[in-house]
């Protein structure tokens, strides 16, 4: 998982594509769309180019294009009716099957001009929840089964950040109208992974409120300075990986202890490790979401 993969077996084709292994093999057979190498044990492995083909075949053949015309196309003209297809189309399906392509390829032009082009009809709200979350999920199925490498993930990744960062920033122009509470988001210390609190940030500040983002790996005893300065400081948090299933509780006493002052300080939880926790068993100023939905709908 330390290189970028260049060679991709069949099952990661099915994975990456949506298109069965089976159908995979067949049109392989009976259209000589794909030259798979063999290993020496006689499976087969597909080049970079391969899927790439194989992406941009799925994109044609979901929007009604039938096989057998896909393969009589000149190899050069598959891409040209893709982005043809994508500059004019912009279904959600479409879009993540060319963000998958933009990953693959390490394409940001392409991303790029996906996301304008989706842009063009729907908010960035729109995108975001109803491509970008998808897309992830895919992602993260795909990370999982050792389809794609960290490379392709932080790429990425990194793309959807930048966009989050853009529109954020419009937003924090306009001075907050809500002055009933402040948000402070963070990650606690070993996590690492923000890109749903940077997300959460976008939603708190749309709606109005001020909202100070800390970010990756922050020490508890470093949050206190906020209360210093702020009263009903609502910290907003993301545990996907930290703290640990058993250092949970401990790190939730601590942060009720060390935060619940006079200031009336909350702390708001999303994230894989709330799986571990239970509402009843929280003090009342600590409070678990299952969602950024569920959150934001609260506010």
């Amino acid at each position: 998982m330390n290189n970028v993969k260049s060679s991709f077996s069949i099952r990661d084709m099915e994975n990456l594509s949506g298109i069965k292994a089976h159908t995979i093999r067949i049109w392989e057979k009976r259209y000589n769309l794909f030259a798979p190498e063999r290993t020496t044990t006689n499976i087969r492995t597909y080049s970079l180019g391969s899927l790439q083909k194989l992406l941009n075949i799925t994109l044609l053949y979901n929007n009604g294009y039938k096989i057998s015309k896909i393969a009589k196309l000149e190899e050069s003209q598959i891409p040209m009716v893709v982005r043809e297809i994508v500059s004019n189309n912009s279904e959600k399906s479409h879009a993540i099957n060319t963000f998958k392509l933009a990953m693959v390829n390490f394409d940001q032009t392409l991303f790029l001009n996906t996301y304008n082009s989706l842009l063009s009809e729907r908010s960035f709200r729109d995108i975001f929840n109803e491509v970008f979350i998808p897309l992830l999920n895919e992602l993260g199925l795909l990370w999982q089964t050792d389809t794609i490498s960290p490379a392709h993930e932080h790429f990425i990744s990194h793309l959807i950040k930048q966009k989050i960062y853009i529109n954020t920033e419009k937003l924090q122009l306009i001075e907050p109208s809500k002055k009933d509470k402040i948000f402070a988001l963070f990650l606690p210390e070993n996590e690492i992974h923000e890109l749903g609190l940077l997300y959460l940030n976008y939603e708190i500040t749309l709606r109005g409120y001020k909202s100070i983002y800390l970010g990756q790996t922050m020490p508890m005893e470093s949050l206190t300075d906020l209360l210093k300065y702020y009263e009903n400081v609502h910290f907003v948090s993301y545990f996907t990986v930290a703290p640990t299933k058993d250092k949970l509780t401990t790190y939730l006493n601590k942060f009720s202890t060390t935060l619940n002052t006079s200031n009336n300080a909350k702390l708001f939880v999303l994230g894989h490790q709330i799986q571990y926790l239970t509402e009843e068993e929280l003090p009342n100023t600590i409070k678990i979401f299952h969602s950024i939905e569920q959150l934001t709908a609260s506010l």
